[in-house]
């Protein structure tokens, strides 16, 4: 069996420096960091698990709770890139990944009962759900946590620039000639309320009329459905909007599926802006210029964050990434 004397004696480093690396202490370099775990993994060296948790008082293992109500579980566009992200960070650092849930062997539990169940050191709370008291639970307890895509005064948060994002997407139809802009609403979630908010603030700051029947309600979980309803409405006003913002890029192909079927063009007859910039954007007929929000750089925020608390960091911390318009075929100038 291999052991850290045989990866010091092949790298040239102290075991001491081996054994560091291998228990997350951050006094060790990354170029150091990475020639040990490239060697260990080239020897086929196997950390024992068990030794590590009784010397560092850690399970070494994160947990991952993904609160998300529209039943598309872990296929939900913001999802993938975000646990790419953490897991990258997390797994370099020597954390494995669990996924909580409130039921643990058939029995009915909240998911600070399953965190301690499990031991694990953290948790990464994508989507929070202050409605939840299971979460509320979790929460107030003294287990680490990082929310993501929450505001938070107790635990440290990590998030897209959503106002910024929905401001500049205003301010583009705006530089085409566009003033007639209507807007698809996310739903009372966090990412809803500051893409509103970005919505109001764009067209305040252009001097813009915002009407209430310009502004529609979408479903909370963002689908592709609930984007053609909400279209549908926009499309019975007398005066037609000449662009419509949309919140989630799932509404605004179900919002272009709509334009369509009521003999209209995009961009021809409407101009749609979305939000998100899901893999699919770039493949639609035309081609959706959308908000783009870095998914992989939010998890590897969030990572670092959660791990800086569990090796004993007390600061709270929050992180706002910025986000970025990728212009393609739906709008055009008027």
């Amino acid at each position: 069996m291999v052991t850290i004397y045989d990866i010091a004696k092949k790298t040239g480093f102290s075991p001491t420096t081996v054994s560091k690396v291998f228990n997350g202490y951050s006094d060790v370099s990354q170029k150091t960091r990475r020639i040990i775990m490239d060697t260990a993994e080239e020897l086929g060296y196997l950390p024992n698990a068990h030794a590590r948790s009784l010397t560092t008082k850690r399970s070494w293992t994160i947990g991952i709770l993904f609160i998300e109500t529209s039943g598309v579980g872990l296929l939900h566009p913001y999802f993938g890139g975000v646990i790419e992200g953490f897991k990258k960070v997390a797994t370099s650092k020597g954390y494995d990944l669990m996924f909580v849930s409130k039921d643990i062997g058939g029995k009915k539990s909240g998911y600070l009962e399953h965190c301690k169940i499990r031991g694990v050191d953290g948790v990464v709370i994508v989507l929070p759900d202050y409605t939840d008291p299971y979460f509320i639970e979790l929460l107030e307890s003294d287990i680490p946590c990082v929310l993501l895509d929450q505001e938070s005064d107790s635990k440290s948060t990590v998030y897209s620039d959503n106002v910024a994002g929905s401001i500049e997407a205003i301010e583009y139809l705006y530089s085409l000639g566009h003033r007639d802009i209507a807007y698809i609403n996310g739903g009372q979630t966090f990412a809803g309320e500051k893409r509103l908010q970005g919505y109001m603030q764009g067209m305040q700051k252009l001097g813009l009329s915002v009407l209430p029947q310009r502004i529609v309600q979408g479903s909370y979980d963002y689908t592709v459905e609930s984007g053609r309803i909400a279209m549908e409405e926009l499309l019975k006003l007398d005066t037609l909007p000449t662009a419509v913002f949309v919140a989630g890029d799932n509404f605004a192909i179900g919002a272009m599926d709509a334009i369509k079927a009521h003999g209209l063009s995009v961009p021809e007859d409407i101009s749609v802006v979305g939000f998100d910039d899901i893999e699919m954007a770039k493949y639609l007929t035309p081609a959706l210029t959308t908000v783009r929000q870095d998914t992989y750089v939010l998890g590897k925020r969030a990572a670092d964050m959660l791990i800086y608390c569990i090796e004993g960091g007390t600061e709270i911390q929050q992180a706002v990434i910025p986000v970025e318009l990728v212009i393609r075929e739906s709008c055009r100038p008027l």
